[in-house]
């Protein structure tokens, strides 16, 4: 079994590399999973997964004729399958971001799970096709009108190309969401998958250079997001099938 999710914003600052490899880590207890930086203009995943001197990355799989092969962009940390992307400028500008759909295909015949964390923004091919590809979108917000509006926006996109919403995960929350929620489950089509408190031990993981739910795994951050995890319920999809989805992808030239 195989799904895709990309987990997107539409706005910077909302922890969504945190999320994602907080949420890989907590479904890693059960399924095999597969984390992929697939910001190239922006990343740094590696820098919260410990693998900021990973020899070989993303960028790298994304040169037209390359010999290497996946496998050698793939680490093995936290119980999870990660593939870091590089931070030069100038691999981002060699990096031919259609690539991108043939890795994943690649990978999403040896897992179970695949978490795509996205580009903050839809201003590039690069930044929307993690949601082009994935079978679902998890939203991460904060609970601000301008975060609310930013989700939408990535929703109305996924929903554009076929991508379903696995639900909303409220991040750096302080206090109750109270009427929050009810209005994210009113205009988003999937459920609130939880909420996150704001955390000084996430920020104290990312100085760290690892992942919160190893830097401080019994912390309630922690918990929320295992129990936002526990939500998502990962539909079985046959391996093949998924990988040529992704090879046969129609990339968007604009968003």
């Amino acid at each position: 079994m195989v799904e895709a999710f990309a987990v997107a914003s539409g706005k910077g600052g909302t922890g969504k590399t945190t999320s994602t490899l907080a949420l890989g880590m907590a479904l890693a207890d059960e399924y095999d999973v597969t984390v992929v930086d697939a910001d190239t203009g922006m990343a740094n995943l590696l820098f919260h997964a410990g693998l900021d001197d990973a020899p070989v990355t993303l960028h790298d799989l994304l040169v037209e004729d390359t010999a290497i092969d996946v496998d050698d962009a793939t680490y093995e940390r936290h119980g999870m399958r990660v593939v870091p992307c590089g931070t030069s400028l100038a691999a981002f500008e060699a990096a031919d971001p259609d690539r991108l759909r043939d890795v994943v295909a690649d990978l999403a015949a040896d897992t179970d799970v695949l978490l795509l964390d996205s580009p903050a923004t839809l201003a590039s091919k690069s930044a929307v096709l993690p949601v082009v590809l994935a079978d679902r979108v998890i939203v991460v917000l904060q609970p601000t009108i301008p975060s609310l509006s930013d989700g939408l926006k990535v929703q109305e996109y996924a929903r554009s190309y076929g991508t379903g919403t696995a639900g909303v995960l409220f991040n750096k929350v302080h206090g109750d969401l109270g009427r929050v929620a009810d209005q994210a489950e009113r205009y988003f089509g999937g459920s609130t998958l939880g909420a996150v408190p704001d955390s000084d031990d996430a920020r104290a993981a990312r100085r760290a250079g690892r992942p919160l739910l190893a830097h401080a795994p019994d912390s309630a951050a922690a918990a929320a997001y295992r129990a936002a995890a526990a939500r998502l319920d990962p539909k079985p999809g046959e391996a093949g099938d998924v990988a040529d989805r992704f090879r046969s992808a129609v990339v968007p030239d604009r968003p």
